[in-house]
């Protein structure tokens, strides 16, 4: 068992409490001062199945969660039975008596004689991990009053008494488990995992109106509005379907709320002629696409990122996009609130694409530096009147594209928006000259968006003899199999893009062309960002590594594979 750091995993059914098991250790390990990855794998199921929490948990900086286990908290039978194979060498098994650790090294724990009742045994799982780990015992006291407190005194107490009577039981059996290092991580970090930051990045930047059907794994961030914006007045309405989503955003968009949609790809696969109208309204709207495996329903809960293509040629007619893809918790807030200064500034949809994993991996965050954020651009609220408002043309002709865009309510001018081509005003017209004049002005805001295209992180050797190219949330897993293959003696580099349209050859197609082998890794079963690197640079990978079975990208399972 490494003495560095441990894989913790809890397995169990859906209602057993492993969530709350692992959420309150992870907030414990973070608040001590720890570095964690948390990686969720749940069925699709309300209670019952085989759901797990993994938390990877260091004392130094990591961005991916680990192949073995090196403790296994095992509330049901099968857990074992699943997973006792994974457990690292050293590894060990915490698991109630009466269960049958089938050969693996177990801590067999009393939880009927520590727990009064089931519903504390998480507790008392808690109270033994946190013992054996050596976590802080007041940070973790606290924590059962925190998450108790609401329940009365009487609650707190019973809770208490189970956390400290596990405590002591595991005391005596700390030689089985090495304690955790000493944390070398600042206090005062945020635990978030993905779908939070997204939220709190579009608070940050001003989103005032959210609609959705939910949908996992894009479910949490309209969830996090709800409970965090409505004291910043943020409207959340969860509509009838993903349809009366995507065009209730559009109608705030023309008040002049910022809107931000979430959703998945079957959802999204029903919202794409709304992404058409806005092409043509000339709406700001932020799409955020949680991918998961398809077709259809797929593995509705597992990981995939699948639905580049469906982001990059959703909606019919041809009209510019921006689609920007986190890799880590800190990417989904600033990228978030970039996609809404993007979405306003050249009034057209922007794309958040982020996956499963990353929706729901938590991690340590330094609280955001709000008052180092750039500003976020606006419509025009101006009032206005007279003549010269009566001329307004919403839809005026341009040589950027971008058109001026004033808010009825608070203009006196008429504000026009229709879902046919229009003229410079925004009446309906077929006139053929100005229908190429007007498709021309909305394309041309592509090169506006080209000019402000994030450059893709570059990192390892200059030149390499491999060149690991990733986009998304497998950057922090590709990152640390590079350190794996060239602790094997060989140069590597990582290329990572967090932002996968459009594309600036400049930025990136030198380092690739330098390297001796470009391999692309991508979670999906067609290399779908290897091609769109072909089709737009005329560079061909030279072979790409791909995961498509709804499981997560792990270091070693990708170093076993790039040798």
């Amino acid at each position: 068992m490494s003495h560095t750091g441990r894989n913790i995993v809890i397995g169990g059914e859906a209602g057993q409490g492993l969530v709350t098991i692992g959420q309150m250790l992870t907030k414990a390990l973070i608040r001590s001062g720890y570095e964690v990855v948390v990686s969720q794998d749940y069925m699709s199921r309300v209670r019952g199945g085989h759901n797990t929490y993994s938390i990877r948990v260091h004392d130094a900086p990591i961005a991916a969660p680990a192949d073995a286990m090196d403790v296994l908290v095992a509330l049901n039978q099968e857990t074992v039975s699943l997973h006792k194979h994974e457990l690292a060498e050293g590894g060990i098994v915490i698991l109630d008596a009466g269960l049958d650790p089938e050969g693996a090294r177990a801590v067999p724990v009393p939880f009927k004689d520590v727990a009064p009742r089931p519903i504390f045994e998480n507790v008392a799982a808690l109270g033994v991990l946190g013992s054996l780990l050596g976590v802080d015992r007041p940070t973790m006291e606290g924590l059962v009053r925190e998450t108790f407190g609401k329940k009365g005194d009487e609650v707190v107490g019973q809770n208490m008494k189970v956390l400290d009577d596990a405590w002591k039981w595991a005391e005596a059996h700390r030689a089985s488990c090495a304690a955790l290092p000493a944390p070398k991580g600042a206090k005062g970090r945020m635990m978030l995992h993905g779908n939070e930051a997204i939220a709190l990045g579009a608070l940050a930047a001003g989103v005032k109106f959210c609609s959705f059907y939910p949908m996992t794994p894009a479910t949490s961030v309209a969830q996090e509005l709800i409970t965090k914006g409505r004291k910043l007045g943020v409207v959340v309405e969860q509509a009838e379907d993903e349809i009366a989503a995507i065009n209730m955003a559009l109608g705030a968009t023309y008040t002049g709320a910022k809107a931000l949609v979430p959703t998945s790809g079957g959802g999204f696969a029903l919202m794409t002629e709304g992404v058409s109208l806005a092409g043509v309204m000339e709406a700001p709207v932020v799409i955020v696409l949680a991918q998961r495996p398809g077709p259809a329903t797929g593995l509705p809960t597992r990981t995939e990122q699948a639905d580049l293509n469906l982001a990059l040629y959703a909606g019919h007619g041809e009209f510019p996009r921006a689609i920007l893809a986190p890799a880590t918790i800190e990417d989904c807030f600033h990228l978030t609130h970039a996609a809404f200064d993007l979405t306003e500034r050249f009034q057209t949809p922007v794309f958040v694409l982020t996956d499963q994993y990353l929706s729901d991996s938590y991690r340590a965050v330094v609280p955001f530096d709000l008052d180092a954020l750039p500003p976020v651009a606006e419509p025009d609220f101006s009032p206005g009147g007279g003549p010269k408002f009566k001329r307004y043309k919403r839809y005026e002709l341009t040589e950027s594209g971008i058109s001026p865009r004033k808010v009825p309510g608070f203009t006196e001018t008429l504000v026009l928006a229709d879902c046919h081509e229009h003229t410079e005003q925004g009446n309906i017209t077929e006139d053929a000259d100005l229908r190429t004049a007007m498709n021309d002005k909305r394309l041309r805001k592509g090169e506006g968006l080209n000019k402000l295209v994030i450059p893709p992180r570059v990192s390892g050797d200059a030149k390499p003899d491999l060149m690991l190219v990733c986009w998304g949330s497998s950057e922090g897993p590709v990152a640390e199999a590079a350190e794996m293959v060239r602790a094997k003696g060989r140069t590597v580099g990582v290329m990572s893009f967090t932002q996968v349209w459009p594309l600036d050859p400049a930025q990136f197609l030198p380092a690739l062309q330098a390297a001796k082998e470009v391999v692309c890794v991508e979670g999906n079963a067609t290399g779908q960002f290897a091609r769109l690197l072909r089709q737009e640079t005329g560079f061909e990978v030279s072979r790409t590594l791909l995961r498509y079975d709804g499981r997560i990208f792990t270091p070693g399972w990708l170093a076993e594979r790039l040798g």
